[in-house]
């Protein structure tokens, strides 16, 4: 009746201390449906089902927010209402268990909104051959931004995407912004940002929202290099002069002839009933600059008896000029050439020629004239451009010295004493690319000197690079065949910059004792001036020039700096080797420890390792055991190599006995002999712990502790425990000795059951006291059979790091 009643008391105990943990999560009995609500804000209630596993329980209910429903019992399945008018709404279905536990599961809730997207655009910059643009894509008004994904598209194809870690759950406002660089090749480019709610699986996207925006490079207008420069009518014709430009911004023409505006504001204009020679300008404008075209028109008299030939020259100051004059009517008193500088006096027809040997005047303007019979007289003048190629042409930098990456600089074109400034093209070349043409609208004759600036965005790639422009002098279809033109000698530019490395690799792996040091790599060090190189591992300044051995993996770290700042870059460098051994050759293990546990090869890759005994391959065991002491061959491989070592192994345990707990029972008056012994290594210490009396004696006979008592009486009676150590461990043996006799047969076992009952309650408080309190320890309980009673002695038990021995 003792021992059942004390059964009861622990397992009330030990329930009461382990009740919280009666709903782990990875059992919950609770099932949602949906696991999941994902609907806009505002929308339809949503109805959630909650179903539980267990057959028996104190009733289900749910809560949403603070508001918690009524409690429904003796069901399985309740249901729930949700309006979704809550950015933070929570909610929960929960069984309870008892009157004091219970289980809950959470719904997940996700309310969005979908947002709107306001798209603008901003011109930063126009470059010499792109144009920088900011596009800014504004997300109005969405929920929850967590999910929130803003993409960018060039012409349909993926450049950019952006998702946000707020985990704000209500409406905010959010902005994506992407500069762009347009170049002219490119023409119209169109970008699309797009907006959209991704909540994780492909079926849980919200429509996506974009804007579409197109964009294009701007420019100053440029000059069709093909436009005509001189056009021949006869009097009284109507004629229409063209200007051909172009630019982004589209240009805007304006026209002049002789000075005197015209109204068209076109690129082509139309002039009735021509009169005389005249010289027309178009000029073409946008916000970027202009440009200018000029065309000379040649009117001949309607009607004229006199023909010129050639009516048109071109012609190299200081070279010889040669024009006929004929004419057909035969009325004619005489006819004949008049110049500045000489002309042919009064002769007869049909023909007068002027011929000068040597042209030096830049403005000839003779005429040839017939007189008739009646007195009257006509005249007729010939179209004559004169023209002298430049002296010299050169590039300068107008004293600027070096460049340096990043910064705008203007290159100078001098063309030097040249005519006629009006047909001078100045075409400049970055290595053999052309990069900009300019034309000159300066009507003067005689020679000048000109001039043409380039403007660049200077590059590190331009340094050691050349620019060299060209004059060219368009004459027209009555010029030289070939277009006469001076190169200037090439400019070659020095660009500064910043240092950086080139053609480095993330990760390097190599082999120890191949020599490789840091210098060995094929990073290339680049920058102007030439930079300083450093190289640290681990933060500490390293020679690059020291062989890596197996110590020196890691990641490690160039630093350049010159004059205009420092950068650097990591190289992860992995040093492999062949396997070796570093272990002992004796080795002393306990039963059960990891075979891994105590010779490592080292290498890299990680070397197999292969465990031989007697020469057999084996098996490495999970745990060591008693009977695998001996003599091991080990051998280690890997993509380097091989190495083998040889270990002894001594397996060492604690000690066991043969015998189990056993009771013995004698008469009062008989001799008794108790020994002892265990198996174990190394060898055990063996003691007895019992109460000593006169008549007992221990003695030692090999590895056995022997108790002898002579004629025993009722103070032998009791525990004798033998207690076995080693280094390894320690282990007990429990024998029982009753004394029988007249007066002590009954009472004696009665005492001893009735203390050991006393002593079992304490520990089992004691215990259960303590699981309450830390909920961990280990117990190890030993039964020792005795007539009549359950008696439990208790071996060393470890909790929470406190010992007792019993």
């Amino acid at each position: 009746m003792l021992s059942v009643r004390m059964l009861s008391f622990f397992i009330l105990i030990f329930s009461l201390c382990d009740a919280d943990s009666i709903c782990p999560p990875e059992d919950n009995p609770l099932i949602l449906s949906p696991h999941e609500i994902i609907e806009e804000y505002g929308g339809n209630p949503v109805t959630v089902n909650c179903s539980t596993t267990l057959a028996k329980h104190k009733g289900m209910y749910f809560t949403v927010g603070n508001e918690t429903s009524h409690i429904i019992e003796e069901q399985m399945n309740i249901s729930q209402s949700v309006s979704l008018s809550d950015w933070n709404v929570k909610i929960k279905c929960k069984v309870k268990l008892n009157e004091s536990h219970e289980c809950s599961k959470d719904l997940q809730v996700i309310t969005f909104k979908n947002p709107e997207v306001v798209y603008s655009v901003q011109l930063e910059n126009v470059m010499e051959k792109e144009t920088q643009y900011r596009l800014q894509c504004d997300i109005i008004n969405v929920a929850p931004v967590q999910y929130l994904t803003v993409s960018w598209y060039k012409n349909n194809e993926s450049i950019k995407t952006r998702v946000f870690n707020d985990t704000i759950k209500t409406p905010v406002n959010k902005s994506s912004i992407l500069r762009v660089n347009i170049s002219r090749e490119e023409n119209v480019v169109e970008f699309r940002c797009e907006a959209q709610l991704n909540f994780g699986r492909q079926e849980q996207k919200t429509p996506a929202i974009s804007q579409t925006q197109k964009v294009s490079a701007h420019y100053a207008p440029e000059l069709n290099t093909e436009s005509t420069k001189a056009i021949s009518s006869l009097e009284g014709n109507n004629i229409t002069l063209s200007c051909e430009a172009v630019g982004n911004l589209p240009p805007v023409y304006n026209w002049t002839c002789d000075g005197e505006i015209m109204l068209e504001n076109a690129n082509s204009l139309n002039i009735t009933r021509v009169k005389h020679n005249t010289t027309c300008t178009c000029t073409a404008t946008n916000y970027l600059g202009n440009i200018t075209h000029t065309i000379n028109v040649h009117v001949e008299p309607k009607g004229c008896p006199l023909t010129l030939t050639p009516s048109e020259m071109v012609v190299r100051f200081g070279d010889p000029i040669s024009i006929n004059c004929s004419t057909s009517p035969t009325d004619v008193e005489g006819m004949g050439w008049e110049a500045p500088f000489g002309g042919t006096g009064f002769e007869r027809p049909p023909v007068v020629t002027w011929r000068v040997e040597k042209l030096e005047e830049w403005a000839p303007s003779p005429f040839c004239y017939v007189t008739l019979n009646n007195g009257s007289q006509i005249i007729v003048r010939p179209v004559i451009t004169v023209y002298k190629t430049p002296d010299f042409v050169s590039v300068s930098d107008m004293g600027r010295g070096p460049m340096v990456e990043g910064r705008e600089y203007d290159l100078k074109c001098d063309v030097i004493n040249v005519a006629p400034v009006q047909n001078l093209t100045v075409t400049w070349y970055r290595g053999n690319e052309t990069v900009k043409t300019e034309t000159f609208n300066d009507s003067t004759m005689t020679p000048v000197n000109a001039f043409s600036t380039l403007r660049i965005s200077t590059q590190r790639d331009y340094n050691g690079l050349t620019f060299r422009c060209e004059a060219e002098l368009h004459l027209g279809p009555k010029g030289p065949k070939f277009l006469p033109n001076v190169t200037s000698p090439p400019y070659t530019a020095v660009v500064l910059y910043k240092p950086f490395m080139e053609a480095c690799p993330h990760h390097v792996t190599v082999v120890e004792n191949a020599a490789f040091s840091i210098d060995m790599l094929p990073c290339q060090p680049d920058g102007n001036p030439p930079p300083t190189v450093q190289w640290f591992y681990e933060e500490k300044l390293i020679n690059p020039s020291k062989p890596l051995t197996r110590t020196d993996s890691g990641k490690y770290t160039a630093v350049l700096e010159n004059s205009l700042g420092r950068s650097n870059t990591s190289v992860h460098i992995t040093v492999e080797l062949s396997p070796s051994f570093t272990c002992k050759e004796h080795y002393e293990i306990t039963v059960n420890d990891k075979p891994q546990s105590i010779c490592e090869p080292v290498g890299l890759p990680t070397p197999t390792l292969t465990w031989l005994k007697d020469g057999k391959q084996v098996v490495s065991p999970q745990r060591w055991k008693k009977n695998d002491s001996g003599k091991y061959l080990l051998n280690a491989n890997n993509t380097h190599g091989k190495a083998e070592h040889t270990l002894y192994l001594k397996i060492l345990y604690a000690p066991e006995f043969k015998e189990g707990n056993e009771s013995k029972e004698v008469l009062q008056g008989e001799d008794v002999t108790l020994s002892c012994s265990a198996d174990s290594n190394p060898p055990s210490n063996i003691r007895w712990i019992y109460t000593a009396a006169e008549n007992s004696n221990v003695t030692t006979e090999g590895h056995q502790k022997i108790i002898t008592i002579t004629r025993a009486t009722s103070t032998n009676a009791g525990y004798y425990i033998c207690v076995a150590e080693n280094k390894v461990g320690r282990n007990k043996r429990f024998i029982t000795l009753m004394i029988t006799g007249k007066s002590s047969k009954i009472l004696f076992p009665i005492i001893w059951v009735s203390l050991t009952l006393l002593i079992i309650s304490l520990i089992l408080l004691v215990v259960c006291c303590r699981i309450c309190q830390k909920k961990r320890g280990h117990y190890s309980f030993f039964p020792v059979k005795v007539p009549n009673v359950s008696n439990i002695p208790l071996t060393t038990a470890q909790t929470n790091g406190k010992a007792w021995d019993f």
